[in-house]
């Protein structure tokens, strides 16, 4: 989960690689550095964020270098376990876990290497540095050591005496720039949008080296490769900051454009077609008996609310499955069932692990929905349907998770279409509501100054909990998950109906539950659950639709959002919550795109 970025060019790269790790800080901010040639091997590390690490890297020029910025895994956040890491003159740096670094320490401490730091990594450095002793091209040596690399790994190395850079990958994201000055690497397209457009993805089992005149790749079997190149469509506004106080805030308000984006091709449509799923699409969804929906943290909570929209609508079993436990635990596999993957990066480790390992069971039919064209996962899956958020900085997930809904509810009302149960007039009343999402979630941003009231009176709470029913019990969840991520107070998302069994023993009045409050079939039983809070003293605050009959009273605190918007309210509805956690959160004083002990990728176990 850590950022890489790399540079050879007749040019200083240095800010280059500074610029990139601010891009990629997303990825982890517990320590930061980097090494330059200048002329010999010059290494700038510090225990900070890359600002810090920029006030020590002022006045320095050189043409080649490699940088990092960390997210601590092996070793806690320290100057000394801060990368790159250096063995004799040579330098590394890695994105990803080493599962053998145990074996290859000793082994390496054997020979004479002295270990310094607590990390993996450092034992790739040092096993390069004794590949070099019998095989001196680093490149040769580069691939050689990584053989007997076990686990996921985005590397750069960088020689003293080299005029390029070696780079390999394996199970860890990582591409190429291509500039007329020069070549870069990087973890993310955003890294490198400022001097070049031109990426080329890099495959698992890849080795590449870059220099100022070109770069060469070769496969996992050592014969040269040819890698497509694609010209990024970020643009530079879409990964700064503009007029908002953080990224949060700034994705939360782009939201409608998101969803437009996203939703683009219903725009002239007069009818649901499964082609927007892939080429191959109507012959893998017909037949389609259930779903099976693997997805990690916010995206899982989106595949939980497609369950209900699949079943309702197309009438077949859906089941969810949390990525890291669906891949080690003994399941019955079923050849005729699509399996979802939903990821806002694509290199989601165990979400990838996870359809890798429902494709060994021989279940084909995969279908990715993600952010991020490019990736891993959605190389991996046989359908694709891209989300168009655009690049998401904060590390809580906004933009990413309505967009993730806005595909999901496609998928549904496709499979119910296919499966004959969605009539013409139905069709097109999916199709408006699609295309009115947008607007109707600017009515929800509007209630941003009544939610920012309501923050100051949590921010000196230490406990919440969130209340859903139906479709809303997955947005609880993560209204639930966005509260605790930004703002540290502990948050819990409950089915409503499950109060009496067991959360309300703590509910008192320094409990504030929030209460997601659609005007459905279940706004009744709802109501009865609010009830039980109030008679044990508890504080609610509920966002009601416009027509909920629902009413503000000592004790309940109440927020009207637009009227009810039939199967598509949960998106409405977790827009306001986004922005209860933004305001708490800003009213605390944390950090909220960079919050403590997270980062945005998760691309280790």
């Amino acid at each position: 989960m850590c950022g890489i970025v790399a540079a050879v060019a007749g040019r200083n790269i240095v800010p280059v690689l500074i610029e990139g790790l601010k891009k990629l800080e997303y990825r982890g901010y517990d320590s930061a550095g980097l090494a330059v040639l200048n002329p010999g091997l010059l290494r700038l590390r510090n225990n900070g964020r890359v600002n810090e690490l920029a006030v020590q890297a002022e006045g320095l020029s050189a043409a080649a270098g490699i940088a990092h910025t960390r997210w601590a895994t092996h070793g806690v956040p320290s100057e000394k376990n801060a990368h790159p890491h250096v063995s004799g003159k040579l330098a590394v740096v890695h994105n990803g876990i080493i599962e053998n670094f145990a074996e290859l320490r000793q082994k390496l401490t054997r020979e004479g290497y002295v270990f310094v730091s607590d990390t993996d990594s450092e034992a790739i450095a040092h096993l390069i540095a004794h590949t070099l002793k019998t095989t001196p091209d680093l490149f040769a040596a580069v691939r050689l050591a990584c053989r007997q690399l076990l686990g996921a790994y985005a590397i750069a190395v960088l020689r003293e005496g080299e005029e390029s850079i070696v780079v390999a990958r394996n199970g860890a994201p990582l591409l190429l720039g291509l500039a007329e000055d020069g070549c870069y690497a990087a973890s993310d397209a955003s890294a490198l949008i400022a001097v070049t457009r031109t990426m080329v993805y890099l495959e698992d089992g890849d080795i590449a080296q870059i220099g100022r005149s070109g770069f060469r790749v070769v496969g996992s079997d050592g014969e040269a490769v040819v890698r497509a190149r694609h010209e990024s469509l970020i643009s530079a506004e879409a990964v700064e900051l503009g007029h908002y106080q953080h990224f949060m805030q700034k994705e939360i308000f782009e939201q409608p454009q998101a969803l437009a984006n996203t939703l683009e091709m219903t725009g002239g449509a007069h009818s649901l077609i499964a082609h927007w799923f892939g080429a191959g699409a109507p012959e893998m969804l017909d037949g389609v008996k259930s779903v099976l929906i693997i997805a990690c943290g916010t995206s899982h909570h989106a595949g939980l609310v497609a369950r209900y929209w699949i079943e309702e609508l197309a009438g077949i079993p859906c089941t969810t499955e949390i990525a890291s436990e669906y891949r080690y635990r003994i399941s019955v596999p079923d050849p005729e069932q699509l399996v979802v993957v939903i990821s806002q990066s694509g290199e989601t480790a165990d979400t990838l692990a996870a359809v890798k390992q429902a494709k060994a069971m021989n279940m084909a039919r995969t279908l990715a929905i993600c952010n991020v064209a490019e990736s891993a996962i959605v190389r991996e899956c046989a359908l694709k349907f891209l989300t168009r958020a655009g690049p998401e900085i904060g590390v809580a997930s906004t933009k990413a998770f309505t967009t993730q809904l806005a595909a999901l509810f496609l998928l549904a009302a496709t499979l119910a279409k296919g499966k004959g149960r969605l009539g013409v007039e139905d069709e097109d009343k999916c199709l408006t509501a699609l295309r009115h999402l947008p607007v109707a979630v600017k009515q929800v941003l509007l209630l941003e100054p009544a939610i920012a009231r309501w923050a100051t009176a949590f921010a000196a709470k230490q406990h919440a909990l969130f209340l859903g029913r139906g479709l809303h019990y997955p947005i609880a969840l993560e209204g639930a998950l966005k509260l605790k991520e930004i703002s540290y107070i502990h948050a819990e998302g409950y089915a409503a109906g499950e109060l009496k069994h067991g959360p309300l023993a703590l509910v008192d009045r320094d409990m504030p539950v929030v209460a997601v409050a659609p005007n459905d079939l279940l706004l009744e039983k709802l109501k009865s659950n609010l009830q039980e809070v109030r008679a044990r003293g508890g504080e609610l605050y509920v966002f009601a639709d416009a027509d909920s009959a629902v009413t503000e009273s000592d004790g309940l605190h109440l927020l009207r959002l637009p009227a009810h918007y039939g199967l598509l309210s949960p998106v409405l509805h977790v827009v306001a919550l986004q922005l209860l956690a933004y305001h708490v959160a800003l009213v605390k004083g944390t950090d909220v795109d960079k919050p403590r002990n997270l980062a945005k990728s998760v691309t280790v176990e």
